[in-house]
């Protein structure tokens, strides 16, 4: 039987990294994944472009139901450690909005740095392969796969999420985690658009397609009560509901049941604005409303909310404007459901970080388990940082794996 210090399951960017990592550490480390392509969501990411980190890469932009646990991953393998490894690579990249780094060719170029570095490190990789069994025997793991049982000290699960199904997203890392005693932090589609009743939404239909930036925020539960959370971003109408970066941002904090309040028109103040175009103007109101508004948007909210888009300014009431800007900065709006995996950029939930060590992602119940990545709960913000959660907790769980070689070289030289 086959036997490597560490096998990893899953080729996407936390087992890639992590075997590269651990295997340039001098383990000898094997890499199956059940997909013929490696590094698919990579592949995708960023529009073919990779978004593969964000410069402002820190425990406030991470969601799980302990937020401190990714703190020592992340201080141990930083945002500006990745971008110097892409700059030795050559690969130019450049800051699209808020620290938000981009290929400038494309999302290729990672993949094929990150195989070079698993070459570096000698890394075996076997592909396509199924892993169809797991098992602890005395102080070893042993996996059966397509290609017979491998034995190994190691094991580290590195499988991803539920979302994207069609890549070949499966919930494999779920169900072994529970299998060996773990718990789990039930998952749900996060980076998402947002759907609402088809008979509510009907006004808005027309608008799809148009985008305009907003503030949108969201109440989730915290320690001493709500916390309202709050982005400022484009936000895009569908034909089902609401999508784009501010949505997107949301979806990972709101939950069914609860309101999401936007401001149309952030950093003014509508009321004001509006009551100085009325001294001033003899427009239409809907042609005075587009100059904060798009066009389309502006008359769909009038023929919905009032008053009237064809009254010229004067004739307007100032309590009515007061309620314009009431309704149009404070619009509040209660989502019936999401897109679900097949349109989820990543999981929210997983793997419970209480059942693992948070300096190496070693499972505390099963020695020698490792979980890394989008399987364990814990979610970044959309731009980049759920990619350097996947970098960190590699390097992290490399390191462990090293760590725990020595201790056992240790104890066998002694």
């Amino acid at each position: 039987m086959n036997r490597f210090d560490a096998i990893v399951i899953g080729a996407g960017a936390a087992g890639l990294f992590c075997a590269a990592q651990a295997g340039q550490r001098g383990l000898k480390v094997l890499l199956v994944d059940h997909a013929p392509k490696l590094g698919e969501k990579i592949r995708i990411s960023g529009g073919g472009r990779c978004n593969f980190t964000n410069r402002e890469a820190s425990p406030a932009q991470f969601l799980s139901e302990n937020p401190h646990f990714c703190r020592s991953a992340l201080a141990r393998y930083t945002a500006a450690d990745f971008i110097s490894l892409v700059r030795q690579y050559g690969i130019a990249f450049h800051e699209k909005h808020k620290g938000q780094l981009f290929c400038d060719d494309s999302a290729e170029q990672i993949i094929a740095m990150l195989l070079r570095e698993c070459d570096n490190g000698q890394v075996t990789r076997w592909q396509p392969c199924k892993v169809s069994n797991l098992r602890r025997e005395s102080d070893a793991w042993v996996l059966g796969t397509d290609r017979g049982e491998v034995q190994t000290a190691a094991v580290v699960i590195a499988t991803g999420g539920l979302p994207v199904p069609k890549i070949g997203a499966t919930d494999f890392g779920l169900r072994w985690a529970e299998r060996f005693g773990h718990r789990i932090v039930e998952p749900r589609p996060a980076l998402v658009p947002l759907t609402f009743d088809a008979a509510e939404w009907a006004p808005f239909v027309p608008m799809a397609g148009i985008a305009l930036p907003v503030a949108i925020s969201a109440a989730s539960p915290g320690r001493r009560g709500p916390v309202r959370t709050e982005f400022l971003e484009d936000l895009l109408f569908t034909h089902r509901g609401l999508s784009g970066p501010a949505v997107l941002q949301i979806s990972s904090f709101w939950r069914l049941g609860q309101a999401l309040r936007v401001d149309l028109a952030p950093g003014k103040d509508l009321a004001v604005e509006l009551a100085q175009a009325k001294a001033r103007s003899r427009r239409q109101l809907g042609n005075e409303l587009a100059t904060w508004l798009p066009q389309r948007l502006a008359d769909t909210w009038l023929a919905k909310h009032g008053p009237a888009a064809d009254l010229p300014m004067p004739q307007l009431p100032d309590a009515a404007l007061r309620q314009l800007a009431t309704s149009l900065q404070q619009w509040e709006l209660q989502p019936t459901g999401d897109e679900g995996w097949r349109k989820a950029e990543v999981m929210a939930g997983g793997v419970d970080t209480r059942d693992l060590s948070s300096q190496t992602m070693q499972s505390k119940l099963q020695p020698g388990l490792y979980f890394i990545g989008e399987v364990v709960d814990v979610t970044g913000w959309l731009g980049g940082y759920n990619f350097q959660w996947a970098w960190s907790s590699g390097y992290a769980c490399a390191e462990g794996l090293a760590a725990q070689q020595h201790a056992a070289s240790v104890d066998l030289a002694t």
